[in-house]
């Protein structure tokens, strides 16, 4: 039991897989513990970037290309103490293996597009993942693409199951431009996006703070 019984819930973050066509939950794969920083970058998508034209100097072509970096810990020492069996046969394989899969294609994909194949087919369509949404906190649920995956395992049990790691992970934001106005990341996006709008609009600044008494 907490020492502090009143404080706050400590949310999770994570991320969770949905069938790119339903829409149903696949998987959700919660971080053990949550980083300590989320580095985030926006490139602009402006024409006047690639115009000589002055008249498209302040056109924008679309929402900027976001993107995540993070790092997290896994660690199966707790689980271990605690005679968890799962931790004692494959120490933290499980969690690693949650990671790893979103960026294979299933196995039984493969073997249908090698049948497909065999059967001479002449234009095999590349296979298709599972909708990714990256969730950090209620008002951050947003679909992205996994753009870099690296592992850095640090111990080991006896029998060289990874007990301890770290994961980073790079994050490619999926708008509205990647994803097309009729596909169910694009309503989550549009939404992720509401929030960000809402919450500037709260940001309420006033010229005098600038030492402005008017705008020149």
């Amino acid at each position: 039991m907490s020492a502090f019984p009143n404080s706050p819930r400590l949310l999770k973050g994570g991320l969770v897989l949905l069938d790119p066509d339903s829409g149903a939950v696949q998987r959700v794969i919660t971080l053990q513990y949550n980083p300590d920083t989320l580095t985030r970058s926006l490139a602009p998508q402006s024409v006047g970037a690639d115009s000589a034209d002055r008249s498209e100097v302040l056109r924008l072509k679309g929402p900027p290309v976001e993107t995540f970096k993070l790092e997290a810990e896994i660690d199966a020492t707790d689980q271990l103490e605690s005679g968890d069996l799962l931790a004692g046969e494959q120490g933290i394989a499980p969690q690693l293996a949650a990671l790893e899969t979103m960026v294979y294609p299933t196995s039984s994909q493969l073997q249908s597009n090698n049948d497909l194949a065999q059967l001479g087919t002449l234009e095999i369509i590349p296979m298709q993942g599972p909708l990714t949404l990256f969730v950090w906190s209620k008002s951050r649920v947003v679909p992205v693409r996994v753009t870099d995956f690296s592992v850095t395992e640090e111990a080991f049990d006896a029998d060289l199951n990874p007990i301890r790691a770290r994961v980073s992970l790079g994050l490619r934001v999926l708008s509205v431009t990647d994803l097309g106005f009729g596909n169910k990341g694009a309503h989550i996006y549009l939404s992720y996006q509401q929030q960000k709008e809402q919450l500037a609009s709260l940001n309420l600044g006033r010229a005098s703070a600038l030492g402005l008494s008017s705008i020149p």
